[in-house]
């Protein structure tokens, strides 16, 4: 009974390792617009208070 505990540690191992993989590469691709978008209006109003705090 040792001998099959000790092979079923290896196996769970694996399957979580693939159940991860699995996870880690998901597409992904849904929430980069929102984010993209986001990024863009972030840079347009950095961009707009540098200028307006150089002319001052």
């Amino acid at each position: 009974m040792a001998a099959l505990a000790w092979l079923l540690i290896p196996v769970a191992a694996a399957a979580v390792a693939a159940v991860w993989a699995r996870w880690a590469s998901r597409n992904r691709k849904a929430g980069d617009v929102a984010e993209l978008a986001g990024y863009a209006r972030f840079r347009e109003a950095m961009e707009r208070s540098d200028t307006r705090s150089g002319a001052a």
